[in-house]
């Protein structure tokens, strides 16, 4: 999910910078540029750090902005088929529940938060068990796997990732230990 890579990039810089420390400029035109971005290969930039030139800039005829090669490490995030998460429940839906991991939101919908029929306590933003009495409310933290990835390149936030807790070893951490120590009783 998350890597430290290199990458090589162009930044642009406007004519009015120019005057400024360079480096600096150049740092933080970089991170303006690139950061909270998906990249080509549906990763997304979360720090970058280490920036430097590249070989001399290139000025455009008709610009009059400098372009610069740079090159630098980012810290990036890039969500898997099938991956297990851990997420906080962010918002609580009709349809099920948001669930927030690093910095993208997927949906846990109704049917896959457990083997269970759910039924939705919209005053008290939970979703709740008919038969076990288990509750999933915001706030809570949850393990899941994700089933579905549709990124939005313009606008991340807006990506579609859908999520399932019904299967072994997925569920709100609070379910998971109760399950454990239940088989730990049952053994002894």
């Amino acid at each position: 999910m998350y890597m430290l890579t290199e990458a090589e990039r162009i930044v642009r810089i406007p004519p009015v910078e120019l005057k400024d420390d360079i480096a600096k400029v150049i740092d933080a035109l970089t991170w303006d540029t690139h950061e909270g971005r998906l990249t080509e290969d549906k990763s997304m930039a979360i720090l970058i750090r280490n920036v430097k030139p590249v070989g001399p800039g290139r000025i455009v005829h008709g610009d009059g902005g400098v372009y610069q090669t740079v090159r630098y490490e980012q810290i990036v995030f890039k969500p898997k088929d099938n991956e297990i998460i851990q997420g906080v429940v962010v918002e609580i839906l009709k349809f099920g529940a948001f669930v927030r991991f690093g910095p993208l939101d997927g949906l846990l919908h109704i049917s896959q938060v457990m083997d269970d029929r759910v039924d939705i306590d919209e005053v008290n933003q939970r979703l709740v068990g008919k038969e076990t009495g288990r509750s999933l409310s915001v706030g809570d933290i949850v393990r899941a796997r994700i089933v579905s990835i549709d990124l939005n390149e313009k606008n991340p936030q807006d990506s579609k990732i859908g999520l399932t807790m019904r299967q072994p070893g997925l569920g709100k951490l609070q379910w998971l230990e109760e399950d454990r120590k239940k088989r730990q009783g049952g053994d002894e």
